[in-house]
């Protein structure tokens, strides 16, 4: 056997010698062409019975995959849209109920307000008429002290200039001028 092999080899060579490539020698065309069809029926068998349903697999599940992610990413969005819709509606909501809280606030400021300045006109008040009857009496005890203080100076007048002074008639003199 192994001279058998070796005399193929040494008539490959010769051959090969003789007719240069062996691709391009006509002669062998025929088997070249033999196994150029059985290698192309095993590529097309390999690749239609495993290699494409497999691309078509993983394609397929991509595409689902591609589906599924943009319907989830539609219903996400959906749900953003009604979460902003209930954000809006209850910071709408919580500004109405803010602004009746203030109006709330403003009246209860405005009731203890009126109150404060009711006691205090009526504290003002009560001073008003406390200082008046203060100021009346002021004016009395002043007009009671010029009284005086008029006739003790029209009697000294009246010494002064050698007159004699009787309190009545002084006291008729004084009345007499400040009424007028």
């Amino acid at each position: 056997m192994a001279t058998t092999a070796t005399e193929a080899v040494a008539t490959g060579a010769e051959h090969a010698e003789k007719t240069g490539l062996p691709q391009l020698d006509f002669a062998t065309f025929p088997n070249q062409i033999f196994w150029l069809a059985v290698t192309l029926v095993i590529i097309y068998l390999v690749l239609t019975r495993v290699a494409l349903p497999r691309i078509g697999a993983v394609l397929a599940e991509r595409s689902g995959t591609i589906t599924n992610d943009l319907a989830a990413a539609e219903e996400f969005k959906q749900k953003a849209v009604q979460a902003e819709r209930a954000y809006n509606d209850a910071l709408t909501m919580a500004r109405g109920e803010a602004a009746k809280i203030v109006a709330s606030a403003k009246a209860d400021i405005q009731k203890d307000l009126d109150k404060a300045i009711a006691k205090a006109d009526a504290d003002i008040a009560a001073k008003a008429v406390e200082s008046e009857a203060k100021i009346t009496e002021i004016k009395a005890g002043a007009l009671d002290a010029i009284t005086e203080v008029a006739k003790d100076t029209a009697r000294e007048l009246v010494i002064a200039l050698g007159g004699k002074a009787d309190a009545k008639s002084i006291t008729a003199a004084v009345a007499a001028r400040l009424k007028g």
